[in-house]
């Protein structure tokens, strides 16, 4: 056997590199920076013409692929360049010609495997055909597809109830297999559809569904184009939506007022240079992508955003043109009792839970007042917390306001991280799902699909652990690293008769695996997808609701790789073999499946001639249109009481974050260009305050320990202190190296998603 790479100093996450430093970042975002980053890839690629010929084809859905990062929305007016770094980088990383074959896996055993780092797992490239865990020689084996496909068919036949299987899905599933995957396991009999957004977003969708009846935003790339205000809530855009700093570049030029609230000053709120505006680039002139900046304290913005409502009414008692007052009237219910709370609420309160004094918040809702057309938009930041859900409808309380809904140019816009995570929900990702969208299922597909809940993902963690749920399905991603306690995540899956992951290349996740377990090597966004039907396209859905068409246009990694919706389709027939749904039909053609979503989906009408149209067709949103489908017909005050986001006494509020080299649980170099970070993952920023009160001096080593609510504690050693601008007690450091300090048990009440960026921790000197 050969030996393993080395450990890196990175906590055995991001690759190797020199001694470990941190330089100020003061540079314009992307621009000439982003240029010679993206050349370097290409570089590395080692089929440098053929990528940089793919990049022309990303986000063009008449004539290209979707990008398999993020769900930014594409360019509505035939931009050639509409792509950024990150997503250069993501689709190459993808499309690289290192190859982990059948010669690969039989020189090494999962134990050796397991020492890796976690780049170095994925820098061995793609994943060339299903592969079987051998217990006798702790290795992956080759198998057929007909092999793999019979394990688990048999497995899963063989349970004593559909509800000890999990079906787990990342965000990046095509529409079409998000659809067949959710017809497999509600045929099957379970609505255990745990996936990405119950830790992401589920937030959102809840207060949204509550407060306006959609659990989606209302605006379109349009209405960024038309606001005279953009507040831009827990989100460094510059590395988790960067083409969105073309819009906030695009605001403040027409005079538009871009307000920032971050614990962190992030490179996204100062300027940029815009990589396709080629003046731009030629003269090196760049553009403010921020007009304010606020700085809460981590669990602080409920009470920013009160505090600047309580502003704005304060001002309607003087001028009541402050408020729509019509609006109000016509399309609300509860704003009587929410201008009681304001009113009730003490400015010193507002100070002490925000972290802000007045001044502040009253700068921000002047900006407001100003405006006669508002977004707020937000990401992890606001819904990683313990009261996620109650700030996101803090946004929609500010926002009903002033009639900041339903009209161009306003609305809420939560930023979506993974390409197609808000079309996986659409298409029936839901462990709760409405009794509407099954009554139709049911009556489309002729099944009796289950109409009891299903488990989200802690809930289905904990089902492993406990031996309730002994199958683990996963569709993409690397669940692992992504999930909360990765030591309890790791025993959870353990403890499983049949693990199964559907990836393209090698990752933690293979490697942390039940009694059997499958990899099955499936195509990537990028490459030709050719059927008994030809050529087939999948469609997708961006972050604000537009579906639109994905054709890879590379040749596949292996002709052993099938499709996502063909291995779907195939486990399927597998495990119900007598089933009456036409699994082979939809492989061959996915028109078909098209067809059968247009009948079982709202808003799906007319399906496969709509997503052909230029640019494809977009969701109907009838909150958008003032239409309120909530309880009272209208949308909905909420009334939460103020947090006191105080984590203890001598305890810091933690916060995880991605590095701009990285995207999800995939990390490309260790370093952070935006932070001004190089070699260097393990690491916590702190306010410099709270540094010298530690007795702590610039890349000093520490140890954190996170206090969870039943009072267990988890530990890191040796990470590097970095004095960093962000509020007294708060700290900021990398997933998913931190995501071990998050207990199973830590998570929001009312989302259950896991705090990741709500862990009360100790920081301290480093004991040898």
């Amino acid at each position: 056997m050969s030996s393993a790479p080395p450990v890196t100093p990175n906590g055995g996450y991001g690759p190797s590199g020199g001694e470990p430093s941190r330089e100020p970042y003061h540079h314009p975002t992307a621009g000439w920076g982003a240029a010679m980053s993206v050349g370097k890839v290409l570089a590395k690629a080692k089929e440098p013409v053929d990528s940089a010929r793919i990049m022309t084809r990303m986000n063009h859905p008449d004539r290209g692929f979707d990008c398999p990062g993020c769900a930014w929305p594409d360019d509505q007016h035939g931009l050639t360049l509409d792509l950024c770094e990150n997503g250069i980088k993501h689709s190459t990383w993808e499309m690289t010609p290192k190859r982990a074959g059948a010669e690969f896996f039989a020189r090494h055993t999962v134990t050796e495997l397991a020492r890796w780092a976690d780049f170095d797992l994925e820098d061995q490239g793609r994943l060339v055909g299903p592969l079987a865990y051998d217990a006798e020689t702790d290795q992956y084996v080759p198998v057929s597809w007909e092999t793999a496909f019979a394990l688990v068919g048999e497995t899963l036949r063989g349970l004593d109830s559909p509800d000890r299987a999990l079906f787990y899905t990342s965000g990046r599933l095509s529409n079409e297999a998000t659809f067949l995957y959710q017809l497999f396991a509600r045929e099957f009999g379970t609505n255990n559809l745990p996936d990405c957004s119950n830790m992401c977003h589920e937030a959102s969708g809840r207060a949204l569904t509550a407060a306006v009846g959609t659990g989606k935003g209302t605006v379109d790339l349009n209405d960024l184009d038309q606001a005279d205000a953009l507040f831009v809530m827990g989100v460094n855009a510059a590395s988790n939506a960067p083409r969105m700093i073309t819009s906030l570049a695009h605001a403040y030029e027409r005079g538009a007022q871009v307000v920032h609230i971050n614990p962190m000053v992030e490179a996204a709120a100062g300027r940029t240079i815009v990589p396709h505006e080629f003046a731009a680039m030629a003269t090196f002139k760049a553009t403010r992508t921020g007009t304010l900046n606020l700085q809460p304290r981590i669990g602080g913005d409920l009470a920013v955003l009160r505090g600047i409502a309580k502003h704005v009414l304060e001002r309607a008692e003087r001028d009541p043109k402050a408020v729509d007052q019509e609006f109000l009237d016509r399309f609300t219910e509860g704003f009587e009792a929410y201008r009681d709370l304001c009113a009730g609420t003490a400015w010193a309160d507002l100070e002490a839970a925000s972290g802000l004094d007045r001044d502040a918040m009253a700068q921000a809702a002047e900006v407001y007042l100003s405006s006669a057309r508002t977004v707020i938009s937000w990401c992890l930041g606001i819904t990683q917390q313990e009261h996620g859900v109650d700030t996101v409808r803090e946004i929609v309380n500010l926002l009903l306001l002033r009639g900041n809904i339903g009209r161009e140019g306003a609305g809420p816009c939560p930023i979506r991280g993974h390409s197609n995570v808000q079309g996986n929900r659409t298409c029936g990702i839901d462990h709760r799902p409405k009794k509407e969208f099954l009554d139709r299922l049911a009556e489309a597909c002729g099944i009796d699909p289950p109409r009891d809940p299903g488990l989200d993902t802690v809930r289905g963690i904990e089902a492993m652990h406990a031996g309730e749920a002994t199958v683990f399905v996963g569709m993409g991603g690397n669940f692992v690293r992504a999930a909360p306690d990765p030591t309890y995540t790791e025993e959870a899956l353990r403890n499983c008769e049949l693990t199964v992951q559907v990836s393209t290349k090698l990752n933690r996740s293979h490697l942390v695996h039940g009694r059997r377990a499958l990899i099955l090597p499936c195509l990537g966004r990028t490459e030709k997808d050719l059927q008994e039907g030809g050529p087939q396209a999948v469609s997708v859905e961006d972050s604000m609701s537009m579906v639109h068409l994905s054709r890879g246009m590379k040749r596949p990694a292996s002709s052993h790789l099938l499709s996502e919706p063909a291995i779907i389709a195939r486990m399927a027939r597998a495990t119900l073999p007598g089933s009456a749904t036409p699994w082979e039909e939809y492989t061959g053609d996915y028109d078909r499946i098209r067809d059968t979503m247009q009948r079982a989906l709202d808003g799906f009408e007319d399906f496969n001639r709509r997503v052909r149209g230029p640019h494809g067709f977009r969701l109907r949103q009838p909150a958008r249109e003032r239409i309120f489908q909530t309880p009272s017909g209208r949308a909905e005050f909420s009334l939460a009481a103020l947090p006191d986001p105080s984590p203890g006494e001598g305890l810091l509020t933690l916060a995880t974050v991605r590095s701009h080299d990285q995207w999800n649980t995939t990390i490309y170099s260790s370093d952070d260009r935006y932070r001004g970070v190089r070699n260097l993952r393990t690491l916590v920023f702190l306010n410099a305050d709270d540094m010298r009160e530690r007795g702590l001096a610039e890349m000093d080593l520490v140890d954190i320990t996170s206090v969870a609510r039943d009072g267990s504690r988890r530990s890191v050693h040796g990470y590097r202190a970095v004095a960093y601008d962000v509020p007294r007690g708060c700290a900021v450091g990398y997933m998913p190296e931190l995501n071990v300090l998050c207990a199973i048990g830590d998570f929001s009440p009312q989302s259950d998603q896991p705090l990741m960026k709500h862990l009360a921790v100790e920081v301290r000197p480093h004991r040898i």
